[in-house]
């Protein structure tokens, strides 16, 4: 009888597709009738080799050199029969995956945010994975899915994580994940900081910053503006352009008066939205180089002392009641003097009876439409002495008298010394004075009388004469020469007609 020569099978288990370190088994299989024992014969590569004649060959712990093609072939033990050799059958091997933890928002979040763990295994082979997540390095499996998620994340759920993974109906197994740990903090903050200054004149560019305390990933940023109230409460006005610091970043290329005001900010992040406390509050103050009101403060000077009657008043060239009194703060707070118990507000003047320490703030007067002159900084003392100085800046080429002075009466000797940034420019006089300012003479000044004390600080600003007003100051002048000349004419031709006439009477006779 003559029959089709047999054609061995190559067959690998668990998988073509192994990790490093696995137990792989070859077997080689023939269907030849007739034949009750076959000799096997295997090959690798193409070789002519045999490594092995085992029907079932196996790597006890299969590494990358164990990779290859295989084939085999069959002889039948005492005879003469032999099969076909197989076709090649390809094992590769390959790291055992690893396996890679991802938290997000952040590794970092605050208690009451949606936080989600993610398990994820780069392993060729596998389509199915079965999970198991760790913590802490119990081995105790607490959720079996790719994802796991904190719906509103504790203090309790903090810690460090690992996972690892199964093949779903096989026997291959990735490494397990390097832990990852999850911090779980208190209520998030915001901290919000101006640069370069707070302090701004029109025109100058500016940039208000808004951080989370502690974090940095993932967050939007909401801007908002302090209103004043009647109640000790804040209240704070969405600006209509927020999303336009959604990045951290509010800045103004180019500030006006408008944009005075106390900014506070906000974050959030995550779906749902989970959002931060507001943040301190930030004053930004922009000075105009001709605002179209001014603040006139009785007694003038910045620095006052306590149990005294000071006056506001906010003054235009129309002598117009639609002007308020505002100050900020020490408490943080933004006030009206006509919705306050502070001051009491008639017309565009507000009057303090008796200044107390918590009076110190900044003062300005403001109009419904967001009109508002300069800002000054007022500051009431308790005892010691304090610096007279001017409310307003000085213009360069004027003069500058600075005075020290005293809660109670004057001292016998009342002279003293004046700094300026620290440094004594002055000495054992009763004022100080500068006969021409110049720019050199801006900056923080203070006197110290040997008894009496050392006064707060107060900045004097001084303030260039732009060409603008120097121009209108020449276009002025050719004015008032042109209409000199003008007036002068109509004399100067009737006198002419005069003399001429008389000349012509004289010739006559």
């Amino acid at each position: 009888i003559v029959t089709e020569r047999p054609k061995a099978k190559v067959s690998i288990k668990p998988d073509q597709h192994v990790f490093r370190g696995e137990t792989v088994t070859l077997r080689c299989d023939i269907d030849g009738e007739g034949v009750t024992s076959w000799k096997y014969s295997w090959y690798k590569d193409g070789s002519d080799s045999v490594f092995s004649e085992l029907q079932e060959h196996t790597f006890s712990s299969v590494t990358e050199s164990d990779a290859g093609k295989y084939s085999c072939y069959g002889a039948e033990r005492g005879g003469s029969r032999t099969s076909n050799i197989s076709d090649e059958v390809t094992l590769t091997v390959s790291e055992r995956p690893k396996v890679k933890v991802s938290i997000k928002p952040d590794q970092h979040v605050f208690r009451g945010e949606t936080v989600t763990l993610r398990c994820d295994i780069d392993g060729e082979g596998v389509t199915s994975w079965k999970y198991s997540w760790y913590k802490d390095g119990s081995d105790s499996v607490f959720s079996d899915l790719q994802e796991h998620t904190f719906s509103s994340v504790t203090e309790s759920d903090a810690g460090k994580y690992s996972c690892y993974g199964a093949e779903r109906g096989g026997s291959r197994t990735s490494h397990i994940s390097d832990e990852v740990t999850l911090t779980v903090s208190d209520q998030a903050k915001t901290v919000l900081s101006v640069s370069p200054q707070k302090w701004l004149t029109e025109g100058d560019p500016g940039t208000l910053i808004c951080e989370v305390k502690g974090s940095s990933t993932g967050w939007t940023f909401s801007w908002y503006t302090l209103t004043a109230s009647s109640d000790s409460s804040n209240h704070y006005q969405l600006l209509s352009d927020s999303s336009r610091g959604a990045g951290g970043n509010y800045t103004v290329s180019s500030a006006a008066l408008n944009h005075t005001g106390v900014y506070v900010c906000r974050a959030e992040r995550g779906k749902p939205a989970y959002n931060t406390t507001y943040s301190n509050t930030q004053p930004l103050w922009v000075t105009g180089v001709s605002p179209p009101v001014s603040l006139i403060i009785s007694p003038n000077r910045t620095q006052h002392f306590i149990s005294v009657s000071l006056s506001l008043s906010c003054e235009d060239q129309s002598n117009s009641d639609r002007w308020r009194v505002r100050r900020y703060t020490d408490k943080k707070q933004l006030e009206d003097c006509s919705s306050s118990r502070w001051g009491s507000q008639t017309g565009s003047k507000c009057t303090i009876n008796s200044t107390k320490v918590w009076h110190t703030g900044v003062y300005w007067c403001q109009s419904e439409s967001g009109e508002i002159s300069h800002h000054v900084n007022i500051t009431v003392h308790k005892a010691g002495a304090i610096l007279e100085s001017p409310v307003h800046p000085v213009m360069e080429g004027d003069s500058l008298t600075l005075r020290c002075l005293y809660k109670h009466s004057t001292p016998a000797n009342p002279r003293a010394d004046f700094y300026k940034d620290g440094s004594l420019i002055q000495s054992q006089t009763t004022e100080m004075i500068i006969s021409t300012v110049s720019k050199s003479h801006e900056g923080f000044y203070y006197c110290k009388h040997p008894k009496r004390g050392e006064s707060p600080k107060s900045w004097i600003s001084v303030r260039g004469v732009s060409n603008e007003l120097s121009h209108s100051e020449s276009q002025i002048s050719v004015l008032h020469t042109l209409s000199s000349v003008l007036t002068v004419c109509p004399y100067l031709l009737v006198t002419v007609v005069l003399i001429f006439k008389c000349c012509r009477m004289r010739d006559s006779t």
